[in-house]
């Protein structure tokens, strides 16, 4: 449908919504009408009968978004219409739509049932928080056992309080989520109705003695899966099932949830940002190599000038700092100093973040070698988060630095647990690698030196490991090697410049360790 006014276009469509329930009422369900709208301001090319082009295309494209009995409308259509009309518009933010090359704007008409009456009026819509909001509705019990009712609604308050861990998330409580136990519900109604932007459901299904869940996470505004996977467990014992079911879909579900995040504020107009759209394409750009990182750097303190007391801004600083220094990029006396100061930073302003907290105590270690600070911050992360894979990792790093090779292998490999296809996977494989020399099995470290060099091969710390571990087992045409390798990322590497590497352990035996190895492979002194 054309109109020459994109007023009489909006009206004329919540008109027609309007009206549809009446035509409806006693008609057979398979003969009813229900219709999505969408429209869209724009050129049209008109051939006879026919309308094309891509204002057609827009409007097609949003109708697709809208739910039936729904009316959604361009941001070109809104900023016409919104002073000249009463209705309310719900900002969906923005959507990229099949064959359109740049992300539309997208805005509800909500009061379209204004007019059907209070039986019939629609619920009000909440508006989504500052940040990503979800809600977990109860799992459908698939086992045609009523008593197991109490399982699958265990297993949902274990998932809704380890996300309520997560302190970058908006989570809706249990007794909200609950009330919609037993219907057939709509996601993006749901959506509406909480003021949440993700819905994760699932089912529980649960036959002699195993049990398979199965959950999807879905864009509550679009509609779309974003994710979907299924567990299945033997039930040995009911309530530790429950735990490992709970931390296991946590794992999986929270790097799609910051992914989605992320790309949502990659897509947002940069004169819209705030501290966290900043965060989060910080974030992006901190996998794009040294210049990603550096960029990163420079997204966080603008973040952190709008919100000083923004704690995961300052630890992310730190993380970036790690990285490029552990990969030979410059970070000078100054930023290594002023790294400190953030890690620290984050620690004091993040006391229930339990990202920041991690991050804090890994720059804590390596930059300030605050290590009690660091412990400390480490266990109140994993307090607030067992099911944080960054959090194990600080943990491990913080032990390891700390001379406990023991217990940080154990972090290591369960962070690797909680996240198995981690882009930062040699992070890990590398703290294990460290943790092996430190107990002096050389072999074991060379072997986890190597997983980790497969997976980045300029991860100079870990070079400087297989280097020692070489070393010291009289495999001195391989240190060399490693040696020739450290020299080409890092140059001029000496033992004085190691002793006061940022994050070397001060433990005396731990520095004659890496000395000895070093001098064996002919590193010079000064």
């Amino acid at each position: 449908m054309e109109y020459a006014s994109v007023v009489d276009a909006v009206r004329c469509a919540v008109a027609v919504q309007q009206a549809m329930p009446e035509r409806n009422t006693g008609v057979a369900a398979d003969n009813r009408i229900e219709l999505r709208i969408g429209i869209n301001l724009g050129d049209v090319i008109v051939e006879g009968d026919d309308l094309y082009g891509d204002g057609v295309n827009i409007a097609a494209r949003i109708e697709a978004l809208a739910d039936a009995g729904g009316v959604l409308v361009s941001n070109t259509v809104y900023d016409h219409v919104r002073d000249r009309l009463p209705f309310v518009f719900e900002d969906l933010g923005e959507q990229q739509v099949k064959n359109i090359a740049r992300p539309v704007r997208v805005y509800r008409v909500c009061d379209i049932g204004a007019a059907r009456g209070p039986s019939a009026a629609a619920p009000p819509v909440l508006p989504l928080p500052d940040k990503p909001s979800i809600a977990v509705l109860p799992f459908a019990n698939m086992s045609g056992d009523l008593e197991q009712e109490y399982f699958a609604d265990g297993m949902v308050e274990e998932i809704i309080t380890a996300l309520s861990r997560i302190r970058w998330l908006f989570v809706i409580a249990r007794n909200s989520s609950f009330t919609y136990k037993g219907q057939a519900v709509d996601v993006k109604q749901v959506g509406r109705e909480l003021g949440v932007r993700y819905v994760l459901e699932g089912s529980v299904r649960k036959a002699s003695d195993r049990v398979r869940i199965t959950a999807q996470l879905i864009d509550a505004n679009s509609g779309t899966h974003l994710w979907a996977d299924r567990f299945d467990r033997s039930l040995e014992d009911i309530f530790d099932l429950q735990d490992q079911l709970a931390s296991g879909v946590i794992g999986a579900i929270e790097p799609k949830l910051r992914q989605s995040e992320i790309e949502r504020a990659i897509r947002k107009p940069t004169e819209s940002l705030n501290a966290y759209d900043l965060y989060l394409r910080a974030l992006a750009e901190s996998e794009k190599g040294e210049a990603g990182l550096r960029k990163a750097v420079a997204l966080l303190k603008t973040a952190l000038a709008i919100d000083p007391s923004y704690a995961a801004a300052a630890a992310r600083i730190a993380y970036c700092r790690i990285i490029l220094r552990s990969h030979g990029f410059q970070v000078s006396e100054e930023e290594m100093a002023e790294t400190g100061q953030l890690a620290a930073q984050a620690v004091r302003f993040g006391n229930d973040d339990p990202e920041a907290l991690a991050m804090g105590a890994h720059g804590a270690i390596y930059f300030s070698r605050a290590d009690g600070i660091a412990e400390s911050a480490s266990d109140r992360a994993l307090a607030l988060n067992p099911n944080s894979a960054w959090a194990w990792v600080a943990r491990g790093w913080v032990l390891v630095l700390r001379n406990r090779p023991e217990p940080a292998i154990e972090a290591f490999e369960r962070a690797m647990r909680l996240s198995p296809l981690d882009p930062h996977t040699y992070y890990f494989l590398g703290g294990v690698a460290f943790a092996y020399l430190y107990r002096r099995r050389f072999e074991e470290a060379i072997e986890w030196a190597d997983r980790s060099l497969n997976h980045e091969p300029n991860f100079t710390p870990v070079l400087r490991v297989k280097l020692v571990a070489c070393a010291h087992l009289g495999r001195v045409e391989e240190a060399r090697q490693c040696r020739r390798r450290v020299d080409e990322l890092q140059p001029g590497l000496t033992i004085a410049q190691v002793k006061n590497y940022p994050g070397m352990s001060v433990s005396p035996e731990i520095m004659d360790l890496f000395a000895d190895g070093f001098r064996k492979a002919g590193v010079p002194e000064t």
